[in-house]
């Protein structure tokens, strides 16, 4: 069974330590799903009173203790029509490494923190991602200007920036990102690799492949006159990006009020207010709580102020917070599975004298020379070789973006979506599982029979309802003493659902960023979801 048309996300590799890249290999494929102790700044926001008890959690937040499902015998002479459309080719370039022998024993020894930048399109995040690479020595100043000279000679003089992290020829041309550009900087504490989300609507599976591997959200918004309202009216980016940034585990999230140097704005106070305090609502419902996981901060990043320094008191003498890189290198240190078994999702694959997969580690450590599985096929593997952000070291842990070469499997035999794991405690894998759902957005009835394309981890698979548990109450937690016929917008049902095919996945109490998962439909994220139990 195929997945639906524009129900695919790519993840691309930028590979920014070398001003030539060879050739790239193109892989044809038919089957390709998409590629969480410092110092806080003062409080910018009104801290207020919100109760984040059980009893009173927001209308959307989803994450409490996750219960395991009610026993259930779904009949089997339940018939489900499902319709599915083709789907077409797609291709894929993927940038080769050049190989460098590496003797002795690495590893990298900063925290390596991922961090994605999400919001509408045009808000600005490839700009600022392009402007903290440079700030931070990522990008030399040759480079910088070979970019000012060819945006100017196709008349894109403000996009160059951009540049850095869109290096396909339709992203520079249209001045939309499509893939998840990955770059990475470093602070005096810590490794950062950026993950740059498409903004536009066609390209949200794209984004959700990024949002699965962040552990920080940085949301950017335009503060120009009516580029905010457009975003973040109905149709706009803004709140689906943060939902789904929420739905990935991301527990912090920085807001970047961009483009406060705009003649509209001119660092105006009281336009930043009207931003922040028209915003602010959503994403409480979210499950942010605003005293604890939300930073708003003023920043141009055209002229990359905000961002490395503190803002001149000559141009806004009423932000009094710090700029955004000291904050976020500031922020405490993660809680990672460095020492449970080893796990990483396979965002992609390529060919480059053997099999290279890539992926974020999400829970253990991997060396040369350890023999792993490819799950879901249970196929044997050895590390032959590892890359942490295209440095060659000898092993990996949690948190780090790395390509690793595989010895015992062909190219064609690993999907995006896999999963890379110990061989001794492989995860889980499925076809039937138990989950509680929380209806998003869907203007009609959802009832057993069903389907949409299910996002979970680095996977897309179609699925389908298999049958109706019960519903929950939002606020109580009770459950319903009878099945439901239907669930509607706003409810939480617990529901049997069925995969097309068998995927790798693990209960939400167990290990969240195996567990959790949205439903799309008709190029919308209809649901969020986490997994209670593997049925089958």
């Amino acid at each position: 069974m195929e997945l639906l048309k524009n129900e695919k996300a790519r993840a691309l590799y930028v590979d920014t330590d070398s001003p030539t890249v060879p050739p790239d290999p193109v892989i044809s494929r038919e089957e390709e799903p998409p590629s969480g102790g410092g110092t806080r700044p003062p409080n910018i926001l009104n801290t207020d009173s919100t109760n984040t008890s059980p009893e009173h959690q927001p209308a959307d937040s989803w994450e409490e203790a996750a219960v395991d499902g009610d026993p259930l015998l779904t009949p089997e002479n339940e018939e489900v029509e499902v319709e599915i459309e083709e789907d077409e080719e797609m291709v894929v370039k993927v940038p080769k490494k050049k190989i460098v022998k590496v003797t002795e024993d690495t590893k990298s020894k900063k925290e390596h923190v991922n961090v994605v930048f999400i919001g509408h399109v045009d808000a600005g995040k490839s700009t600022i991602g392009g402007q903290i690479m440079a700030l931070t020595g990522m990008v030399d100043k040759r480079t910088l200007e070979k970019y000012e000279r060819e945006a100017k000679e196709r008349s894109r003089e403000t996009w160059y920036l951009s540049w850095a992290l869109d290096t396909n020829q339709e992203e520079r041309e249209k001045g939309k990102t499509v893939e998840v550009g990955r770059a990475y900087f470093e602070t005096e504490r810590k490794h950062f690799t950026i993950l740059d989300a498409p903004g536009h609507k066609s390209f949200v599976p794209n984004m959700i492949g990024g949002a699965a591997q962040a552990d920080l959200a940085v949301l950017v918004i335009s503060a120009r006159k009516g580029e905010f309202e457009t975003g973040f009216d109905r149709g706009g980016q803004t709140r689906e990006h943060a939902m789904l940034a929420k739905t990935a585990g991301v527990k912090h999230l920085v807001v970047l009020v961009n483009k406060m140097d705009d003649p509209t704005v001119e660092w105006d106070e009281a336009r930043y207010n009207e931003c922040r305090d028209k915003i602010l609502p959503y994403l409480r419902k979210l499950g942010f709580n605003p005293a604890k996981d939300l930073t708003f901060m003023p920043v141009s990043g055209q002229l990359g102020i905000g961002l490395k320094d503190a803002i001149p008191e000559s141009l806004c003498i009423w932000y009094k917070g710090p700029p955004f890189i000291p904050f976020i290198d500031s922020l405490p240190s993660l809680n990672r599975k460095s020492s449970g078994p080893f796990i990483m999702p396979i965002v992609d694959k390529y060919k480059d004298m053997g099999t290279v997969v890539m992926g974020k580690v999400e829970a253990g450590e991997a060396k040369k020379g350890q023999s792993l599985f490819v799950m879901p096929n249970r196929t044997a593997v050895v590390v032959d070789q590892l890359w942490s952000d295209d440095e060659e070291v000898t092993s990996v842990g949690p948190g780090e973006n790395v390509k690793i070469k595989l010895k015992g499997i062909e190219e064609e035999d690993v999907s995006p979506g896999f999963v890379l794991c110990d061989s001794n405690n492989p995860i889980k894998t499925g076809k039937v599982f138990d989950a509680q759902v929380v209806i998003l957005e869907h203007k009609s009835i959802i009832c057993a029979g069903y389907s949409a394309v299910m996002h979970i981890h680095c996977a897309a698979e179609e699925v389908t309802v298999k049958t109706l548990i019960c519903l929950v109450d939002k606020k109580s937690g009770e459950k319903s003493k009878t099945r439901p016929r239907f669930v509607k917008q706003d409810q939480v049902a617990i529901m049997r659902i069925e995969c097309a095919g068998v995927i790798c996945l693990e209960k939400f109490k167990l290990f969240p960023q195996m567990g959790r998962f949205t439903l799309r439909d008709e190029n919308k994220t209809i649901a969020i979801g986490k997994v209670l139990k593997v049925v089958e």
